[in-house]
């Protein structure tokens, strides 16, 4: 992914937004691309799912005005999502990708847990069932997914 904070007073509920480039089919040349609109959430409590709701919202507006262009949404946040949160996210039309990156400790911050939906996974979904999860290593022997 390739992203750009975006922020601000008339950021239209959107902090985050960019391009997800995919690789190509098999033995094919083109990579395909999909938008990204993402939001971040710095919230002390678990993230309930009134943030999926909103998070669609921002996306069927951006769906109207450019229904062309594939879209995911992203939702990173600091604190865990409520089981309410991932059932309304993988109940969403709306393809979803939701992060959860704990506050940084000064230590090295990871990926706490991912979530996707089937409208972005499924077989059904924007990316066809082929989803693999892939870790770089760093030569010095670390690593991160």
């Amino acid at each position: 992914m390739s992203l750009q904070r975006v922020g601000g007073r008339s950021d239209g509920g959107v902090d985050l937004q960019g391009w997800w480039w995919l690789p190509s089919a098999v033995g094919g040349d083109d990579r395909r691309r999909v938008r990204v609109l993402g939001q971040c959430k710095a919230e002390k409590k678990k993230m309930g799912p009134n943030y999926v709701r909103e998070m669609e919202g921002v996306m069927y507006r951006h769906l109207s005005e450019s229904p062309a262009v594939a879209a995911v949404a992203l939702l990173v946040s600091q604190s865990m999502f409520t089981r309410a949160t991932l059932l309304r996210a993988h109940a969403s039309r709306i393809p979803f990708f939701l992060l959860h990156i704990p506050e940084d400790t000064g230590e090295d911050t990871a990926i706490d847990a991912a979530f996707w939906n089937p409208a972005l996974a499924g077989q059904e979904g924007l990316l066809g069932g082929e989803v693999d999860i892939r870790w770089e290593r760093d030569p010095g022997g670390g690593g991160r997914p």
